[in-house]
């Protein structure tokens, strides 16, 4: 069988097994103290299949986790999307869920910028402005009329290191994983104007399945 895992993973499972193997050869019964943080990295790391619902006009959770409050703001200016605000959903994720990152909706990688930042609790809304972020710019597929949907993957008080495998360019598909943040960490996701969210605070969100908003055809 297949062991979940994502392959950024890996390395700090070894690490932490054979730290645990050391500790159980030299000190026995002891080494039973490190089996519940070498299970936690074991489970830090999982990456379940997921099974995206139906509907190319719905957009899905990049995130499992918990809703923030919905509000409005201004995606990051560093995407060229100008000073308009826009409907923001935000997922934070604590260090038991799940964090493979998904794709939200059908496009194309139209930009992408890596900025620098601090490390505050990613659940404080300040977060999205001060912490070190990866923000993307995805082209929704819409006939003549022009969508662009920000995903933004945001580090978080725990978390040191932002994954992302997307370029420029990639054409991309709803439930693909595009990345991983470790450890704790929050996505933003400023939806397109017409969009309708389906989804509240509070609400326990998993990424590649949960819809957080639907658009007209």
């Amino acid at each position: 069988m297949k062991l979940p895992v994502h392959h950024e993973g890996w390395p700090f499972i070894a690490i932490i097994v054979l730290a645990n193997a050391i500790l159980f050869a030299a000190a026995g019964e002891y080494g039973i103290l490190l089996l519940p943080l070498t299970l936690w990295t074991i489970a830090f790391f999982r990456d379940p299949e997921r099974h995206p619902p139906q509907g190319a006009n719905t957009i899905l959770s990049p995130a499992d986790g918990r809703l923030l409050p919905v509000v409005r703001a201004v995606p990051p200016q560093e995407l060229g999307l100008g000073t308009g605000q826009k409907v923001r959903l935000s997922i934070f994720m604590n260090i038991f869920d799940v964090h493979v990152n998904r794709i939200p909706c059908n496009g194309t990688v139209e930009r992408m910028a890596y900025r620098p930042g601090k490390f505050i609790n990613a659940s404080f809304d300040k977060a999205s402005e001060a912490n070190e972020r990866m923000a993307i710019r995805l082209a929704m597929p819409n006939g003549d009329k022009r969508r662009d949907l920000v995903v933004v993957q945001i580090a978080g008080l725990i978390a040191r290191r932002i994954k992302c495998d997307l370029k420029e360019g990639d054409t991309v598909c709803r439930g693909e994983r595009f990345g991983i943040i470790r450890f704790g960490s929050r996505l933003d996701v400023y939806l397109p104007e017409d969009a309708r969210v389906l989804v509240r605070a509070g609400q326990r969100v998993k990424a590649g399945e949960t819809v957080l908003a639907d658009l007209p055809v």
